[in-house]
């Protein structure tokens, strides 16, 4: 199996749907030194960042369970610039965590902010969302960061370009001090850095 390095239900997933060989972003997520460290990872759009980041989430989810356990609050927070990446992201991650139990939902502009907090309160595993629909949720108590093991922000620099720094910042206020950051970006401007 071409992904040893991750946990095994993944694996299967990723074979079940084809995958045989990691791609390069892949291989720099699962390397052994990257394991328990914040990531900055340069990333093309089609490079295969979401399937590795949802590995890297893996080992810290997971660990050696096979399933995720209940939880009071969400273990991983993914904010993407768009709500079209935001729920392309949801997909990515559903195939390859349902075996293991996940629950995972997005958050996002456009869509019915009441039906989401119902999502919210069935504790989710992982929330994907936008940055200015994750913050309604967190001012109106509806979105519960203490539980984070870790936090990914996916399309770092265009949610820069678009204006979402207020938000990401206000948003990772909130998070744990000890969780770990995962960010993808095409470009590594200072800001993205910083």
């Amino acid at each position: 199996m071409a992904f040893l390095k991750t946990h095994p239900a993944l694996a299967r997933a990723l074979a079940a749907r084809g995958y045989e060989v990691p791609t390069a972003v892949q291989l720099a997520v699962l390397d052994n030194d990257a394991a328990d460290r914040d990531q900055l990872v340069s990333a093309q759009t089609g490079s295969g960042k979401t399937v590795a980041f949802g590995l890297a989430l893996g080992r810290m989810l997971l660990g050696s369970e096979e399933r995720l356990p209940a939880t009071l609050a969400p273990l991983a927070l993914i904010i993407a610039p768009t709500r079209e990446l935001a729920l392309q992201v949801c997909r990515e991650l559903t195939w390859l965590y349902e075996a293991v139990g996940a629950r995972i939902i997005t958050c996002v502009g456009g869509m019915d902010a009441r039906a989401e907090a119902r999502q919210l309160e069935a504790r989710p595993h992982i929330v994907v969302g936008t940055p200015g629909r994750l913050r309604d949720h967190l001012e109106r108590r509806r979105l519960d960061l203490c539980g984070l093991r870790a936090v990914v922000l996916d399309e770092a620099d265009e949610m820069l370009d678009l204006g979402f720094r207020e938000d990401l910042e206000f948003l990772l206020n909130a998070t744990p001090a000890d969780k770990r950051m995962l960010l993808f970006s095409a470009t590594l401007p200072p800001e993205i850095e910083e």
